[in-house]
């Protein structure tokens, strides 16, 4: 409320008050008769008042309510971005072991050079279709090589001796890539770890 509008309200009152009182003044100064008017004027007054007090809480509880409705609407909205966002991630873990699967393939050259070159080059054109559906649907691969290890977001299964300094606690070797859905991690990349030897 702005305080013009205090002001307006205070002039009010107090014009209300000033008008009461002179009509008691003249109520009270004219005799007995008028002490049944004098009475009614109070209870107006009185009434008058409790109306003014309900209509205030009334309108602090609309507002109250009005805003509520607004945040609810806020987490609603918010809450089905999520869950637009992360529908498809039990779907995305499933399908990961058969990408890993291609990496495991494609990481056997003598094998994978062996197979004719036709079967190759399709085989290669699968594998990159699946990883442009995922890469649509917002999954990002985590490759963490030559990185210092991190135990909040990588898994380590070894740790290897390394013989330059720059290599100690720096990943040297990813055995499964990770990967995240927009921004979670959905995957923790499996690696193993330089350890500077003595």
């Amino acid at each position: 409320m702005s305080d013009d509008t205090n002001q307006n309200n205070i002039k009010d009152e107090n014009l209300e008050d000033v008008f009461y009182e002179k009509e008691q003044q003249d109520l009270e100064d004219s005799g007995s008769d008028s002490s049944n008017l004098l009475k009614k004027i109070k209870d107006l007054k009185s009434d008058l008042e409790q109306c003014k007090k309900e209509k205030q809480e009334y309108l602090d509880g609309w507002q109250r309510s009005q805003a509520d409705f607004i945040n609810f609407k806020k987490r609603s909205e918010e809450d089905k971005k999520n869950l637009i966002k992360y529908a498809v991630e039990d779907f995305i873990i499933q399908l990961l072991p058969t990408i890993e699967s291609f990496d495991q393939a494609f990481k056997n050259k003598e094998a994978w050079e062996k197979a004719p070159p036709d079967w190759r080059i399709g085989i290669e054109f699968i594998h990159s279709q699946l990883v442009n559906v995922l890469t649509e649907n917002g999954v990002s691969e985590i490759n963490p090589e030559n990185q210092f290890f991190d135990p909040k977001t990588h898994h380590s299964i070894e740790n290897v001796d390394v013989e330059e300094k720059e290599k100690d606690g720096k990943i040297v070797e990813v055995i499964q890539k990770g990967y995240k859905l927009q921004d979670r991690v959905i995957k923790y990349p499996t690696v193993k770890v330089g350890r500077l030897k003595n």
